[in-house]
């Protein structure tokens, strides 16, 4: 019961502070939140501590616990960014993510096709092939699994640690896509043979094609999206 309620109170304040409706600055009182929630000082306390660990709130001796910028916030934490895709912050992120993905994995497909061992590069070609029958039957969420799978597994195989780490933020703006109407129920022929053309460029370690492919990806996943994002405002840090 206990888990429960905290996870209560850590989505609701989380989803309250990136809404504005708990605006940056504010300063929160345990004991109001206390009452508020119906909850245990220790609930609260361990609430907060998961909103500190976030970058979202620091306490204040004395004081309380008080809101940070946004610009404090760990802009890449999985949690973060479920609660921005279901805000009204939901274009700037998708374009933030986008920007990322696009910047970063046709450089990781590269570093694959000359770093991947062989059980990697084999598990590309499996989970393209399912990619495949999952979006050819329309089954919309395996589709979804296989597709956040994929690119993880590049990210995993191109043997750069810092690469690796986007792996769980790259896998929740794929979700959100989903979740959010986003994503065809039939993925197109085309996005299908680009998957399977990566798969076998990192397989024959060519790594020209597999950059060169990766970009075509992103740079149709950036078009597909650019309607959701295109009149929200960018934050400058």
């Amino acid at each position: 019961m206990s888990s429960s309620l905290h996870d209560h109170v850590v989505q609701s304040l989380g989803r309250a502070i990136v809404d504005g409706a708990i605006p940056q600055g504010t300063v929160m009182l345990a004991e109001v939140l206390e009452q508020k929630f119906g909850v245990s000082r220790s609930v609260i306390r361990e609430a907060i501590r998961v909103l500190q660990s976030l970058g979202m709130t620091e306490s204040v001796k004395r004081v309380g616990t008080r809101v940070l910028e946004s610009g404090h916030w760990n802009a890449l934490d999985p949690q973060l960014i479920r609660w921005r895709l279901a805000s009204h912050e939901q274009g700037a992120q998708l374009r933030s993510l986008t920007e990322l993905r696009v910047s970063v994995e046709p450089s990781a497909a590269a570093l694959a096709a000359r770093h991947a061992p062989a059980d990697r590069t084999e598990r590309l070609l499996q989970l393209s092939a399912r990619m495949r029958e999952a979006g050819t039957a329309g089954n919309q969420t395996l589709f979804a699994d296989l597709d956040i799978e994929f690119h993880s597994e590049i990210l995993r195989a191109c043997g750069n640690d810092m690469f690796a780490c986007l792996d769980s933020a790259i896998a929740e703006v794929i979700r959100g896509r989903t979740e959010h109407g986003f994503m065809p129920k039939h993925p197109s022929e085309s996005t299908l043979d680009r998957h399977e053309r990566v798969a076998r460029a990192i397989a024959s370690g060519n790594s020209d094609e597999a950059r060169s492919v990766m970009v075509e990806i992103m740079h149709r996943t950036m078009n597909e999206l650019e309607p959701v994002w295109k009149d929200s405002p960018r934050t400058f840090g």
